[in-house]
């Protein structure tokens, strides 16, 4: 549900772009909200609760990601890693130093083969073991004990939340940043992205659970740590205490470049009401850092309750305009198969053949001519 769901909002989300003047683009759903049904009010919702959540809301779940974890490894009190994450970050989002955002571009990708590599080398020293941890996550969520007392919903209701945080289908995030990328076709980014959401949740996500599952300290009865410092306590128990260290500055680069794109996905739903409002765009920088520190000094619960909340209502407006919408994604998704099962390697969207859609035709002027089929050969 997560990938067709990413597909078709970042599929509308090419469909609907903008080209800005130095050639580059802008879109979302509040462009596909306003351009495609004609409703900047709704627009306006969206782009308030989307600076809500990720301006806000994520970005608090961030620190307390990090502070919790830097405790765990190394024993930093929560509140002064907190302070430094508002330093760092009130540098780099009052235009200071650019050098940290470049550095976290390279290392990131770095640590996140790093993790990618520690989990498989985890699961394939512990090979055997898997089917069992695999079984016991299903018996867990849909055990007959589980379900009579009404555990199997809450399973799932709590995989979805959680689901959601860790690829954000459907929340419109996405999109914005899909809206960018230069695509022959809209449908091309929608499968980029839908494939994207596999990884995050179905190889990543899944990596870590059985991490936690196939190491010794694993107890729900006795189960005392929860969220990052049981994944660290984890890979503690298959590789040492290093692997508790690894994990927290592997999170800490994780977090921090997030928290940077969650501002600017923040800023950039302040430029639908304003674009030179200087009051308005400091007022929310410092609200931002106010709440990265509020975020580090809080419990699990609470930093994942207030982004659950906000992160719900954002995927309701997202996803009831994606419904709305449903008709032109399917339109261009059968341009695409059309144009495939016509023996074009590389389909080419053509704005002309969609009069009645309200499509910048200059974010699509720089779009190869449409390619002539090449017949297949004959199968007797």
């Amino acid at each position: 549900i997560g990938m067709a769901t990413s597909y078709f909002e970042c599929a509308l989300a090419q469909v609907y772009k903008n080209a800005e003047p130095d050639g580059t683009y802008r879109g979302g759903p509040a462009y596909y909200i306003e351009r495609g049904l004609g409703q900047r009010w709704l627009a306006g919702v969206f782009s308030v609760l989307l600076l809500v959540t990720f301006g806000f809301g994520f970005n608090a779940l961030q620190s307390y990601t990090v502070a919790s974890s830097f405790h765990d490894a190394f024993g930093i009190p929560t509140a002064v890693t907190g302070i430094a994450l508002v330093i760092v970050l009130g540098l780099i989002i009052f235009g200071g130093i650019k050098r940290i955002a470049t550095a976290a571009e390279v290392i990131v990708p770095v640590m996140a083969i790093g993790y990618i590599l520690i989990a498989l080398v985890v699961v394939l020293y512990n090979i055997t073991e898997v089917p069992a941890a695999f079984m016991l996550i299903l018996s867990s969520a849909f055990g007959l004990e589980e379900a009579f007392a009404g555990g199997m919903g809450a399973a799932i209701a709590m995989g979805v939340r959680r689901g959601l945080f860790s690829n954000e289908a459907g929340l419109g995030s996405a999109p914005n940043v899909a809206a960018v990328a230069y695509v022959r076709h809209p449908a091309n980014q929608g499968i980029v992205q839908a494939f994207s959401v596999f990884i995050d949740t179905l190889i990543i996500c899944s990596c870590t659970a059985f991490m936690i599952l196939l190491s010794g300290i694993y107890s729900p009865e006795l189960q005392e740590s929860s969220g990052v410092a049981l994944t660290q306590s984890a890979l503690a128990d298959h590789i040492g205490e290093w692997g508790r260290s690894f994990v927290s500055i592997a999170l800490m680069l994780f977090a921090f470049s997030s928290m940077i794109y969650n501002y600017y996905l923040g800023e950039n739903s302040l430029n639908f009401f304003s674009e030179e409002n200087k009051t308005l765009f400091n007022g929310f920088r410092v609200f931002t850092l106010a709440l990265v520190l509020w975020g580090s000094l809080q419990d699990l619960g609470t930093a994942f309750g207030f982004a659950d909340v906000t992160m719900g209502l954002l995927a309701v407006v997202n996803l009831a305009a994606v419904i709305l919408l449903i008709k032109v994604g399917l339109r261009i998704m059968r341009d695409y198969d059309e144009q495939k099962r016509a023996g074009i390697e590389h389909p080419v969207f053509d704005p002309d053949k969609f009069p009645d859609l309200n499509i910048d035709r200059k974010a699509w002027a720089l779009a190869e001519p449409a390619p002539v089929a090449v017949p297949r050969p004959a199968v007797s």
